[in-house]
């Protein structure tokens, strides 16, 4: 199939489709006679792999080695449970990241009411106050 199908079937960009195989996460495609890009199923079960891999916000080089261990069906998959270990991490140091953010925009929206002018907003004078040391 050419690249619009394959973008079709998988939900992927064709810029997408491009920049994994630029980045070597799916093989080279074959060419047509008039030089376009043809893809098999293989193809289409390695991005959806992709796709699947970044909804769930791996990166890149994480996805390769994914990719890579996957290849190797007969290895023990401590590589793979030790990896996920540290994005599950990551992850919840983000939420608590997010969390605090959250906190932070609460408190500065509560420090305005609706009835102020702009010179009066408390959002405005707290943004401009100068900020404390959170490290």
């Amino acid at each position: 199939m050419k690249i619009g199908e394959l973008s079709k079937v998988t939900g992927c960009s064709v810029q997408t489709i491009r920049h994994y195989e630029k980045e070597q996460l799916i093989a080279s495609a074959e060419r047509s006679e008039g030089n376009f890009r043809l893809y098999d199923e293989a193809a289409v079960e390695q991005l959806l792999f992709i796709k699947h891999c970044r909804s769930l916000d791996l990166s890149l080089p994480e996805i390769r080695q994914l990719l890579a261990l996957n290849r190797s069906p007969g290895a023990q998959c401590d590589d793979v449970n030790r990896m996920m270990d540290r994005h599950i991490e990551q992850v919840e140091a983000r939420i608590q990241e997010l969390t605090k953010l959250n906190e932070q925009l609460r408190k500065l929206r509560r420090s305005c009411s609706n009835r102020r002018t702009v010179k009066q907003c408390g959002i405005l004078r707290n943004l401009s106050a100068t900020p404390v040391s959170s490290g």
